[in-house]
């Protein structure tokens, strides 16, 4: 099965300090984290001295189709029910 992120919504976790969005492959759904950190290094246009929950989902918006590139990538190398994606993740 192809991983598919047919609902765009996502949301902040305050306590991973991170977006969290839903995968699904099928019927299974994965759970995503893209770490604050991640979000913040990725959007060049992003103020760092500032980092809110809704800066963090604009620049989460602003880099959808590469964060789902990159949790694409994550799924293939290992089938697991979460993942975090970081900053390294995204060089």
């Amino acid at each position: 099965m192809t991983l598919l992120f047919p609902n765009a919504s996502r949301s902040l976790d305050e306590k991973r300090n991170a977006v969290r969005f839903i995968g699904h492959d099928g019927m299974f759904e994965v759970r995503f984290f893209v770490e604050a950190e991640a979000l913040v290094i990725a959007d060049a246009e992003s103020d760092r001295s500032e980092i809110s929950e809704s800066k963090l989902l604009s620049a989460f918006d602003a880099l959808r189709l590469s964060i789902y590139d990159v949790a694409r990538k994550a799924y293939s190398s290992g089938r697991r029910h979460s993942y975090t994606l970081t900053a390294a993740d995204f060089r």
